[in-house]
C-alpha cells in the first residue's frame, strides 16, 4: 500500500513539475495516434461511402470480414507491418520501421477497418424515407449522396473519434513497429509497460493518469459535437417540439 501511494505522488510531482521526459511521450503519443487517426478517416469514410451507396456481389461477405476486423490483435497487425517494413520486406526500402512514420501506418492499418464499418453502419442508419424522398423531389446521385452524409455526421464523427481512442490506447503494434526508443518511438502506452516492469511506479502512473486524461478529452468532445451538431440540426428542422 505504501509503494501505491508514493507512486501517485511521485506521478502528480512529475506531472505538477511538467516533466520533460513525460512531456514528450505523451505528445509524441497523441501525434502518432492523431496523424494515423486522419490519414485512415481519408480512407475510410469514401471507402465505407463506396461500400454503401454500390451494390456489387460478395456486399455482404465483405462486411463481415470488415466487422470481423474489428477484434484482430494488435500483435498480429504489429507482425504483419513489421515483416512488410524489416530490411528483407517489400517495403523495407523505406526505412519506416522503429520510426514514429512507421507506428502511424501500423495503427493506420489497425482502425480503417473499425472507422469503415463504423461509417457502413453510420450510413445504414439513415432513415430511408430521405433517399426517397430526394429522389421523388429530383436530386442528383450525387446530391442524394451528400445530404445522407450529411445526416449521418453525427455518427461518422464519433467513429472518428473513437477510432482516435483505439489508436491511442492500443501497445502491440506501437511496441512492434515502434521498437520503445526512449526519445523516439516511445509512447504512453509501451512506457508504461516499461516503467512497470522496472519497478517505476511513479513515472507509469503519471503516464496512466495522463492516458485517462486523454481519454476523458475524447469523450468530452465526442459529446461536446454531438450535442452542437444535434442543436444545430434541430435549428435547421425548424427547433425542437414541444
Amino acid at each position: 500500500m505504501d509503494e501505491i501511494i508514493t507512486g501517485i505522488t511521485q506521478a502528480f510531482n512529475l506531472i505538477v513539475t511538467l516533466n520533460p521526459e513525460v512531456l514528450h511521450i505523451a505528445a509524441l503519443s497523441v501525434y502518432i495516434s492523431l496523424a494515423a487517426t486522419i490519414l485512415a478517416a481519408c480512407i475510410s469514410i469514401p471507402l465505407g461511402g463506396l461500400i454503401h451507396f454500390r451494390e456489387f456481389r460478395g456486399k455482404r461477405t465483405l462486411k463481415m470480414i470488415i466487422q470481423t476486423l474489428y477484434s484482430v490483435p494488435t500483435v498480429v497487425v504489429g507482425l504483419l507491418i513489421y515483416l512488410l517494413l524489416s530490411r528483407s520486406g517489400p517495403l523495407g526500402f523505406f526505412g519506416l520501421l522503429f520510426t514514429p512514420e512507421g507506428m502511424i501506418l501500423g495503427q493506420m492499418v489497425l482502425i480503417i477497418p473499425i472507422t469503415t464499418g463504423l461509417v457502413i453502419s453510420a450510413l445504414s442508419g439513415v432513415d430511408r424515407n430521405i433517399s426517397d424522398t430526394l429522389v421523388s423531389l429530383g436530386a442528383t446521385e450525387f446530391q442524394s449522396i451528400v445530404q445522407i452524409v450529411k445526416e449521418a455526421r453525427l455518427a461518422i464523427l464519433s467513429a472518428v473519434i473513437l477510432a482516435f481512442g483505439r489508436a491511442i490506447s492500443e501497445v502491440g503494434v506501437a511496441m512492434m513497429i515502434g521498437g520503445n526508443i526512449a526519445g523516439q518511438t516511445r509512447v504512453l502506452t509501451t512506457a508504461i509497460a516499461l516503467q512497470t516492469g522496472m519497478g517505476d511506479f511513479g513515472f507509469s502512473i503519471a503516464l496512466g493518469i495522463i492516458l485517462l486524461a486523454i481519454a476523458l478529452v475524447i469523450v468530452v468532445a465526442m459529446n461536446l459535437i454531438t450535442s452542437g451538431l444535434s442543436s444545430e440540426h434541430q435549428q435547421v428542422m425548424g427547433g425542437p417540439r414541444s
